[in-house]
């Protein structure tokens, strides 16, 4: 991908950090902008700070704008989630807990705003050669691979993001048919997101964010454009949906 352009939506987290900084020492873009709600200053002279609120289709169009002054998108990750706030939402582990408020945040966050990114980003991707978009998802997302139940929200809108994905890959490869757009699990890592749980994960099953990053850098190098609509783990392997 030398002299190419990377777009990482969600830089301020544990993953999308430590994407930005292996993307940016790889020598192999000219540009990564870096997309987040709150951002903060560049670490690599490579590196443009975008502010992007993936619910907010203003800073999006304004980011897009900026992009497409330097030309088309090669790769695109969103990198953004939620799955617990301080006592306000928390996985329920019953219907019970259930809440109104709680469900419809996780919803907007984990598959309304990736859906506008799509909106506004794929339709800036280069079309005449290879270019991916990548969605991080989450392997309880797969319905065919729902053992436990619980969950509920965070799983359907995982769920409702690899649905998503799927339609958007349909949509992108009618006029790019050499473009990938797929869903990643990026496994368990290390960051806010999944702390509150680690106690039950072995060490070996944890991984740190640098890590997670770089494996999911070497399954979109190794995805090819009959992948694009799948969903895969950090591995490569394929998830069921």
């Amino acid at each position: 991908m030398n002299g190419k352009r990377a777009l990482v939506i969600g830089s301020g987290g544990g993953i999308g950090a430590a994407l930005v900084d292996q993307l940016a020492a790889s020598g192999q873009f000219d540009r990564i902008y870096a997309g987040n709600r709150r951002p903060h200053a560049a670490c690599h002279s490579n590196v443009t700070m975008l502010t992007i609120d993936i619910l907010d289709d203003d800073t999006l169009a304004e980011a897009g704008r900026q992009i497409a002054q330097e030309g088309a998108l090669d790769l695109l990750i969103v990198a953004t989630g939620i799955l617990h706030r301080g006592t306000d939402i928390r996985p329920e582990k019953s219907l019970r807990q259930l809440d109104v408020s709680a469900m419809a945040e996780i919803f907007a966050v984990n598959s309304i705003g990736p859906a506008l990114v799509a909106k506004h980003f794929l339709p800036m991707l280069a079309r005449k050669q290879r270019a991916v978009a990548i969605f991080l998802s989450a392997r309880v997302g797969s319905i065919a691979d729902n053992r436990l139940g619980g969950w509920h929200s965070y799983r359907a809108s995982k769920a409702a993001l690899n649905a998503l994905v799927r339609c958007f890959a349909i949509e992108v490869g009618r006029s790019s048919p050499d473009a990938i757009v797929a869903a990643l699990h990026p496994g368990t890592v290390d960051t806010p997101l999944s702390e509150p749980f680690q106690a039950r994960i072995a060490g070996s099953s944890l991984f740190s964010a640098d890590h997670s990053a770089a494996r999911i850098l070497t399954v979109i190098d190794r995805l090819s454009p009959t992948d694009s609509g799948g969903f895969f783990g950090w591995d490569g392997r394929p998830i069921p949906y």
